[in-house]
């Protein structure tokens, strides 16, 4: 029996709080005009005290099971795409499990801004080698948690969230076409000094604050995100014509519009959110998904394609028909 792995259910969550432009200004050298102009974003939200990426996740998953209309229960996996866990170990997904009540398997995957990505790979072998059937897919970041907040440079980028989708296993003959079309992952570790944090659990026993070279992660994330698209669209048989959707890493704005001069797809078929968001890294796909999910822009059908760069660097693409 041939299975499709298809996204069936899409939920998130955003923390209360918001933290506008405005805002920001009174604590950085900073304004909202420069900020939206060079990044499109207006607000983040930042989780409370207390508030870890696991809760996140948890809502996110709630909230796609109630999109589904379906109980914990009928979970079998889950996999979690963050690089904020709330320690070390036990991961975010085996918190989520707890909270959740399911069976299955449950695991971490850490690729920074391409976790979401990455962890819709994982699910996908799980489906197509029998490990799990239906799987929460989930990508939670707290990135409020490793920013320098006097680093005008990093901290006026990153808000926290978390988004889910439920990956199913559906028999192909039921699938009518739908499900992952393709998927491609890469990475290039000598560019690791160009995004990251200082520290780390075996290193420094801290996380440590995170650090950016901004120009030459938007020149990779237009170069990288650009061509992993095009490679992921030939490796499913698709014309970049046939593109309904392209809901990208939510990281700037500008980045997306370029990537779309780049694609020579209409900037009308990109799904930007990062303007409510910000960057939330291995969470702002799934954000994305919702967001256009709730506002009824994905019809059945419909050809979608998921770029993603992050942190290793660590780049990739999945294309998908909804």
């Amino acid at each position: 029996m041939s299975l499709r792995s298809v996204i069936t259910a899409t939920g998130s969550y955003l923390p209360a709080r918001q933290v506008t432009n405005d805002e920001l200004a009174k604590t950085v050298d900073t304004n909202d005009a420069w900020i939206r102009e060079r990044t499109g974003i207006v607000t983040r939200h930042i989780a409370a005290e207390g508030e870890f990426t696991s809760h996140l996740a948890i809502n996110a998953a709630r909230a796609a099971l109630a999109n589904a209309g379906i109980d914990p229960s009928a979970i079998d996996g889950i996999v979690v795409g963050t690089s904020t866990p709330d320690c070390s170990m036990p991961s975010v997904a085996t918190k989520v499990q707890a909270a959740l009540g399911n069976p299955g398997p449950a695991v971490d995957i850490a690729a920074a801004c391409t976790g979401f990505v990455s962890a819709l790979s994982v699910a996908h072998g799980w489906i197509q080698t029998g490990i799990a059937r239906r799987i929460l897919v989930i990508g939670a970041e707290s990135m409020s948690k490793i920013l320098d907040w006097s680093d005008r440079s990093t901290c006026i980028l990153f808000g926290d969230g978390a988004g889910a989708v439920i990956l199913e296993g559906i028999e192909d003959d039921k699938a009518e076409g739908r499900g992952i079309r393709s998927l491609m992952l890469d990475a290039a570790g000598q560019y690791g000094e160009l995004l990251g944090t200082h520290g780390g659990t075996a290193s420094t026993q801290t996380a440590g604050h995170l650090f950016m070279q901004g120009q030459e992660v938007f020149r990779h994330g237009v170069e990288k995100m650009g061509a992993i698209a095009v490679a992921a669209l030939e490796k499913a048989g698709l014309k970049k014509e046939q593109v309904d959707w392209v809901v990208a890493h939510q990281a700037n704005a500008r980045m997306i519009r370029m990537i779309a001069r780049q694609l020579r797809i209409p900037e009308s078929k990109f799904v930007i959110t990062v303007d409510r968001h910000a960057n939330t890294s291995a969470a702002s796909i799934p954000l994305a998904l919702d967001a256009a999910n709730r506002e009824g822009k994905l019809a059945k059908g419909n050809i979608i394609v998921m770029p993603a760069l992050g942190a290793g660097l660590t780049w990739g693409c999945c294309v998908t028909s909804w």
